[in-house]
């Protein structure tokens, strides 16, 4: 405690502030010129190294990406994607110690159609990502979000994937790469063909946008009724598009710049919209849960800090492109609210992100993998993860079915009818009535003249997904290939309920 008669005649003691005078923390050499945490200062050269050597290391501990594979690097212009993919230019050039071995392609989803922008802005846009794009050489696809009213309906049936590569067949998949180069450069004969055919990209894919699509799409936004659900909705038909993309020109992954921020942001975002169930997939390094295409995230371990450094000392060159959330308040949708939280936390407390990350890290799923011979059934119908259709009465997803069927009074039109009043002649004969096509119900609910109830959409969704159709207004404005898709699964489902008495359960035919 401070006493009356104390002296303070003596300096006060300084505590030492990271600068950027101090030495770099690698090298004990050069002059730091940035610090990304504290007592983490590095000078130009090393912080260079160590940005590349986390980007080569992450693919490289996985290895989930055999040389020669197609990968499909999916761009959107921000800082991040741009940073992966001048990445994967560098590690691809000559000069590189440890060169990649795959073969690269681009995809960029132009969103201006869902955003409000004008066909000047939209235009602007298109022609400077195609600028950063023709000088990197590699092909190319710049696909409009419209273009998922003419997608096929095959986007949303389940592939099953290859047999799983053991971990010893990485070196053999590495030294047939090798033989294969060296005959390759003895013929002369280098693959050129792509980056030649890049240039005719642009505008094959802009001519297939119609007015129809463009007003379909503006349908389709303007019938969801919060910030939240377009965004979701948004995310959704982008994996879609990237998705066919990658199907239709032989590509077997996708990289997508999802930083350690943006990750973490999206494990809380997540949980708030229940996607409980499949936080493992959606911020893991690897998301195989399209079957053939598998979404890699090399970038998951740079942090939104650093990557914004590399870029200003580096001259990586990114765009911002306005979005949903352009110019909205932090309280407009729980994503954005999100956002705000973790941000604004890490700002006073710098161990938020990677605190959050970590945990992502030890997540996985409480399903079982999908397996080849998974049906469409098990998965959502926009999302594509895994759903748990054992779900007990007792479980939120049971009870927010019934609350709605309640809301819409649907239950209440299920009261039963005496039979007498439908059974022919009085014999209150269930059977007859069923005979004749009309059908007496369980427990004496007649259904004669009833007309069949309509398939249910939010019944072939996850509760994320469920909560995000219930906020549109109208069902009919979802692209065709999901509407032709649910309607293929009743069917499906409706068959094999009419031939369920006929099918051998497992215990049956062990006994047989």
């Amino acid at each position: 405690m401070c006493q009356v008669e104390e002296e303070y005649s003596g300096p006060l003691e300084k505590t030492s502030l990271p600068t950027v005078s101090k030495k770099c923390m690698k090298c004990k050499e050069s002059t730091a010129v940035l610090i990304i945490r504290v007592g983490d200062a590095f000078c130009r050269d090393c912080f260079r190294e160590y940005f590349v050597h986390k980007f080569r290391a992450m693919l490289g501990k996985n290895r989930v990406i055999f040389p020669g594979e197609k990968v499909l690097l999916a761009v959107s212009g921000g800082p991040a994607s741009s940073s992966m993919l001048t990445q994967v230019q560098e590690g691809l050039s000559r000069d590189a110690p440890k060169k990649l071995r795959f073969a690269p392609g681009i995809i960029y989803i132009d969103e201006g159609g869902a955003c409000d922008q004008n066909a000047e802005e939209r235009e602007k846009t298109l022609s400077q990502m195609e600028a950063i794009f023709r000088k990197t050489g590699f092909p190319y696809h710049i696909v409009s979000l419209e273009q998922v009213f003419s997608l096929p309906n095959s986007v949303l049936e389940p592939v099953s994937c290859g047999p799983e590569r053991p971990g010893s067949s990485y070196k053999a998949a590495v030294d047939q790469y090798l033989q294969q180069k060296e005959v390759n450069q003895r013929q002369g004969q280098l693959a050129t063909e792509e980056a030649q055919d890049a240039v005719a990209h642009l505008s094959v894919q802009a001519s297939q946008v119609s007015p129809e699509h463009k007003q379909a799409l503006e349908k389709l936004f303007s019938s969801l009724k919060t910030l939240t659900a377009r965004q979701d909705m948004l995310q959704t038909l982008r994996q879609h598009l990237i998705l066919h993309t990658a199907r239709l020109n032989g590509y077997s992954k996708v990289m997508m710049g999802d930083s350690c921020t943006r990750l973490a942001i999206r494990l809380l975002s997540n949980i708030s919209l229940g996607r409980g169930a499949s936080l493992a997939v959606d911020t893991g390094f690897s998301d195989p849960r399209y079957g053939d295409v598998v979404i890699v995230r090399p970038m998951r371990d740079y942090s939104s800090k650093e990557i914004a450094f590399y870029n200003r000392l580096f001259g990586v060159r990114s765009l911002f492109i306005s979005g949903l959330g352009t110019k909205t308040s932090d309280k407009a949708s729980i994503q954005q609210l999100t956002e705000s939280f973790v941000i604004k936390l890490q700002a006073d407390f710098p161990s938020t992100v990677s605190t959050i990350y970590r945990t992502s890290e030890k997540l996985h799923t409480a399903c079982p993998p999908q397996t080849s011979g998974a049906v469409a059934a098990d998965k959502c119908l926009l999302c594509l993860c895994a759903v748990c259709n054992k779900a007990d009465a007792a479980s939120a997803s049971h009870a927010s079915l019934i609350s709605e069927r309640l809301s819409r009074g649907e239950l209440g039109m299920e009261a039963k009818i005496d039979p007498a009043s439908c059974c022919p002649s009085g014999t209150l004969d269930p059977f007859s009535c069923q005979r004749e096509g009309q059908g007496c119900g369980e427990g004496g609910s007649c259904t004669a003249g009833r007309a069949p109830a309509p398939a249910d959409l939010k019944s072939l969704l996850c509760y994320s997904c469920r909560l995000t159709v219930k906020d549109m207004a109208a069902e009919d404005t979802l692209p065709p290939y999901i509407t032709s898709e649910a309607e293929k699964r009743w069917n499906r489902a409706q068959l094999k309920e009419e031939v369920r008495e006929f099918l051998l359960e497992d215990e049956d035919e062990e006994v047989g």
